[in-house]
């Protein structure tokens, strides 16, 4: 039984009348979010991302886009209205690696960043190596006042036998003899004639006549690598460091690509941030709320007197200037919000609770206005 193929326009979400950059935006975007490699095991997707793929290659080539407009899907079936003149169709992993600039199997999350999508370069060329992710989780004190840190990370380096030809020092490199130095193969499905990557050469067009002892034929080695990373005063849970030069060495002695440091940073008993301002409770007596006096707040520095002015309420907030975080780039420093609040006694004592009995009978309406005015305003609500 035939299945019914859904309109390419359709499936990537474009006008019949869509420009050729509004196409290819449409693919790329919808490509990224159903790459197999991101959705592992989600057949679906995979159908999806396949579907993206034959819809992209019509819609983007003017002569199969106009035989499409014309005839349909029918177009490109034996006896249709192309004849099948129109050529096979493409592996979806090679069109995605054509409008993406190709990474190594075609898989976005081999690496981290950037349009690549990981290695690239030109066929039989150097190629430059993948970027690489590393999280690193730090206190918050090491975020607001800036560290160094080591990291261990295993990684492909250039070989230094071969300096990343994959050939043993002094044989050849030749064209490759199963593609003809063509990179590609075509492969028979059905009615498709479909291009792969080479399987003997990975799309380079070349092979070595003597792979290299110390890479086997690959040009890179793993290695172990201690890098240091400086991290800025500052930094906010999140934040991306990139160490430039740090990541997978280049394919045939190509340039190394980059490392990028994610932070992930601990969250702290007493301060909170947003942005560079930090904030923070500090409990006070009912004493010292009503009478006034002095108080130690915590900072990043130490601790520092807070003076508290008499009938402090409890709730009032109190800003300490420049004792905040630091601007990760250097442009100022933000301040320290102090939210003091009444601490009311428990476990009172025989003698204290006497005391504070006298107290409150002692009290009238000009002790406790808010209370007064609270119940004033509640008793008028009720009458009306």
């Amino acid at each position: 039984m035939a299945t019914t193929k859904r309109d390419y326009y359709q499936v990537l979400g474009v006008e019949r009348g869509a420009s050729p950059d509004e196409i290819k935006k449409a693919y790329r975007k919808l490509a990224v979010k159903y790459h197999p490699d991101k959705n592992p095991g989600d057949k679906s997707a995979e159908e999806k991302f396949k579907e993206l793929g034959e819809a992209y290659e019509v819609l983007s080539n003017p002569d199969k886009r106009s035989a499409y407009d014309r005839f349909g899907h029918s177009a490109f079936t034996q006896g249709g209205g192309m004849g099948g003149g129109m050529g096979g169709m493409h592996d979806p992993f090679e069109i995605f690696r054509e409008v993406f600039g190709g990474g190594r199997g075609g898989g976005i999350f081999e690496s981290f960043f950037g349009d690549g999508f990981g290695e690239s370069g030109e066929r039989g060329g150097r190629g430059r190596g993948s970027d690489l992710r590393y999280d690193m989780q730090i206190t918050f004190l090491e975020a607001a006042r800036g560290v160094e840190k080591e990291i261990e990370i295993a990684k492909l380096h250039t070989c230094e036998t071969c300096h990343g030809s994959g050939a043993e020092p002094g044989s050849k490199v030749v064209t490759c003899p199963t593609c003809g130095g063509h990179g590609q193969v075509a492969v028979s499905r059905g009615f498709f004639n479909i291009a792969q990557t080479c399987p003997r050469c990975r799309g380079a067009g070349q092979s070595v006549e003597k792979p290299c002892h110390a890479c086997r034929g690959d040009g890179r080695v793993e290695k172990t690598s201690k890098i240091k990373i400086k991290i800025p005063a500052g930094v906010e849970d999140g934040t991306r460091l990139r160490s430039s030069g740090q990541g997978e060495g280049g394919a045939r002695g190509g340039p190394a690509g980059d490392l990028y440091v994610v932070l992930h940073v601990e969250p702290h008993d007493i301060f909170q941030r947003e942005g560079t301002d930090l904030f923070c409770s500090v409990p006070i007596s009912f004493p010292k709320a009503a009478l006034g006096g002095e108080v130690k707040v915590p900072t990043l520095e130490g601790s520092a007197v807070l003076k508290v002015p008499t009938g402090t309420p409890s709730g009032k907030v109190f800003r300490l200037r420049g004792k905040g975080l630091p601007e990760v780039h250097g442009r100022g420093t933000g301040d320290l919000h102090v939210k003091l609040y009444v601490e009311v006694p428990t476990k009172l004592n025989l003698d204290q609770k006497h005391k504070l009995q006298i107290f409150a009978e002692s009290c009238d309406e000009t002790t406790h206005p808010e209370e007064t005015s609270f119940f004033k305003r509640a008793r008028d609500f009720f009458k009306g």
